[in-house]
């Protein structure tokens, strides 16, 4: 862009990169002032397996860039971890920070917890503080320990500072033990801590800027002197739910117009026609007998000008007391 003419610096146009410069006040490419330069975003992210730490890849498998939530700024990952490695994975915004994190000589440590199977002592383990040397790659001092072990299943613990490529399978191979699952727990003071696998949280601004200080002080090659940096879960915006638009008025159902019915006639079939100059008569229209003082509805339903039916003698009323216990019985057992 110097060549081309387009940076400038206070109106006058460079025509050379041999310009110091102590801050980017007055500053311009093709017109435009430079912004300063944003702050430095640190991201720890849970890599779960089956994911390659990559940007793209030829035969199309899934990256972590595929899994991460939308939202983010252009990140890269600091260091490597292969796709069956899950855990703890560095993301930032700053590439001097992650060549800075990267570099064996900074002194970093990272810690992975290795689930293996076959026969080993914690001599053999103890024994690679001193290096190894494998197939012609030399690998520095590892702190090895085993934490628990169930028969030939165990899980061992291996804190390193160089991180080359697939150097914790290659040494635990080289003890002739398989690996079954590889997890890396920490990276500096950085945990992994209760983020679950594909999860991402961000590290406070003042965690950062204390973890930078301790990398340029004398002090970073003690590892006890790093703070430990457990950082929560990012909590992904949920969208807002919409109101529901309540119905205005009464709502009204539309109804099939009703058919008006056609009188029923109660003429009875056999009924003989009616004489001329008489109307016929339906059932409704004939007088009915009113029901006398002692006369029930059915003796006079259907049958007009029916005798009113007598009744007999009344029948004696049951006693209400028996004679003895007054419930209606006699006593059981005779006398009391």
């Amino acid at each position: 862009m110097i060549a081309d003419g387009r940076v400038a610096l206070n109106g006058v146009v460079l025509d050379t990169p041999a310009t110091i410069l102590r801050n980017l006040a007055g500053v311009t490419v093709d017109g435009q002032p430079v912004a300063a330069a944003e702050a430095t975003r640190l991201f720890v992210y849970h890599k779960p397996t089956g994911l390659l730490v990559t940007e793209r890849d030829p035969a199309g498998r899934p990256t972590i860039y595929d899994k991460l939530p939308p939202g983010l700024p252009r990140l890269v990952p600091v260091g490597r971890l292969d796709i069956n490695t899950e855990g703890l994975l560095l993301l930032t915004t700053d590439g001097g920070l992650k060549r800075q994190l990267e570099l064996p000589s900074t002194g970093v440590e990272r810690a992975y917890r290795a689930r293996t199977y076959g026969q080993v002592t914690q001599t053999q383990l103890e024994d690679l503080a001193d290096g190894v040397e494998i197939e012609g790659m030399r690998y520095g001092s590892i702190n090895a320990n085993m934490e628990r072990r169930t028969g030939a299943n165990a899980w061992i613990e291996m804190i390193l500072t160089e991180g080359k490529n697939r150097e914790v399978r290659r040494v635990l191979e080289h003890l002739e033990l398989q690996v079954s699952r590889l997890i890396r727990t920490r990276y500096g003071p950085f945990l992994l801590g209760d983020l679950a696998p594909g999860e991402i949280g961000e590290v406070k601004q003042n965690e950062l800027v204390n973890f930078r200080k301790w990398l340029d002080s004398p002090r970073r090659g003690q590892a006890s002197d790093e703070p430990a940096v457990t950082v929560e879960a990012r909590k992904t915006a949920r969208p807002k739910p919409q109101p529901v638009a309540e119905p205005q008025g009464r709502l009204r159902v539309a109804r099939p117009p009703i058919t008006p019915r056609k009188p029923r006639e109660d003429t009875p079939r056999d009924a003989p026609p009616a004489a001329p100059g008489n109307p016929r008569q339906y059932r409704s229209d004939r007088p009915r007998d009113t029901l006398g003082a002692k006369q029930t509805s059915r003796s006079a339903a259907g049958r007009p000008g029916a005798e009113p039916r007598e009744r007999g003698p009344a029948r004696p009323s049951r006693p209400t007391k028996g004679p003895a216990d007054g419930r209606g019985r006699p006593p059981r057992g005779g006398k009391r």
